[in-house]
């Protein structure tokens, strides 16, 4: 245990990773687990909300998305089943012209998959006429296969413009770092079984990814980090996050690293959370952290594309500023749903201390965030 270990809770500690997140009596189980569970069936959690059980079903939220960082762009694919409906969503971030594409196409719940466990090959997915997203879940191996498409529809920087540019990719991950998985108990239960369960891992890759006819090139630091997040969130929920992910200069070599830094609404920030630094076959626990901004993100664009995070705990283990160079704003507001979501892409300035609490200097590394609000 480093100098800086005392600040990280004994519940962030990884344990060995029941069968199921759901015992035999419905009860979820709460906590930090060293490897992928067997079983992943949230429908049979008992009154995880207020709702009768049978509305379990409208009411769980299933997600499972990557960020992969070339060296000229950052891509976020998505396939997700929000009870309602799904969706498939990919969003690309050109480096060089600091533009965010946003493809972003509905489709039923029914038609959407999501894997049951990511072990064995289980696979996610959703296809549409214009869009594709397939996972290949074989963590089992330490592998994920990820493959995807979208056309047509496009928003250039939160616009939509007529031109419709395309991408498709076809990647192989392969594990470099320890599993974050965590199960996070929520707020608004009536019997305090609400979960939020979150996988997180860093990943080399190798493959291919064409974008409007140009291929980027995926070289020996390409990155990736896949988060699996599958939960009831409360009617009214808020979280912030950002990450990078790739190789960093650690002690005069390149290696792979990559942290990942949330808030939510986790009802214990001490105990429960997901905040972690990845090393080459390692981690290393952060604390709770806040996020503050000038402007707030709703604002970027009214002021004129300025916008700063600043990501920090109480122990001097983070102190980040996160430049938002661009963003997509998906604003949603319906009848049954209302969602602000902003995607943010930019540079990370400031550090983080792991818990020996040597100093990884973050300067100049590319960001992706969010900034998400929903009343469901």
């Amino acid at each position: 245990m480093g100098e800086y270990s005392k600040y990280i809770a004994p519940e962030r500690r990884a344990v060995p990773t029941p069968y199921s997140i759901v015992d035999e009596n419905g009860k979820a189980v709460f906590g930090t687990f060293d490897k992928e569970f067997k079983s992943m069936d949230f429908l049979k959690i008992k009154r995880p909300t207020s709702a009768p059980q049978f509305m379990n079903r409208l009411k769980l939220t299933l997600w499972q998305a990557t960020e992969v960082n070339l060296k000229d762009g950052l891509l976020l694919a998505v396939v997700c089943d929000m009870g309602i409906f799904g969706k498939t969503m990919n969003v690309f971030y050109d480096k060089r012209t600091k533009k965010v594409y946003t493809w972003d196409t509905n489709l039923k719940s029914k038609d959407t998959k999501i894997a049951p466990t990511l072990l064995n090959g289980d696979v996610s997915e959703g296809e549409t006429p214009v869009s594709h997203v397939k996972y290949v879940n074989s963590l089992d191996k330490n592998k994920l296969y990820l493959n995807g498409y979208h056309k047509g529809r496009c928003f250039i920087d939160s616009k939509e413009y007529s031109e419709k540019p395309a991408i498709e990719y076809n990647f192989e991950l392969t594990r470099v770092s320890k599993p974050c998985c965590v199960s996070i108990p929520f707020p608004g239960s009536p019997n305090n079984n609400r979960p939020l369960y979150s996988q997180k891992d860093l990943y080399s890759v190798s493959g291919k990814l064409v974008f409007n006819g140009e291929e980027f090139k995926v070289d020996e630091n390409a990155g990736a980090i896949m988060d699996d997040h599958r939960g009831y969130y409360p009617r009214k929920a808020h979280y912030d996050w950002v990450s990078t992910m790739g190789k960093l200069n650690i002690d005069g070599k390149m290696k792979w690293f990559g942290f990942n830094l949330t808030r939510n609404q986790s009802i214990d920030q001490e105990k429960y959370n997901e905040n972690i630094i990845w090393f080459e076959n390692e981690t290393s626990l952060l604390p709770p952290v806040t996020f503050t901004r000038n402007p707030e993100t709703k604002d970027y664009l009214a002021r004129r594309g300025k916008c700063e995070w600043i990501v920090k705990d109480e122990h001097d283990m983070v102190n980040l500023k996160f430049k938002v160079y661009n963003l997509n704003a998906m604003l949603m507001h319906a009848v049954v749903v209302n969602i602000d979501y902003y995607i943010t892409f930019g540079e990370l300035e400031g550090y983080l201390r792991d818990e020996d609490g040597k100093k990884c200097i973050l300067d100049g590394l590319t960001g992706i965030g969010e900034d998400k609000t929903l009343l469901l």
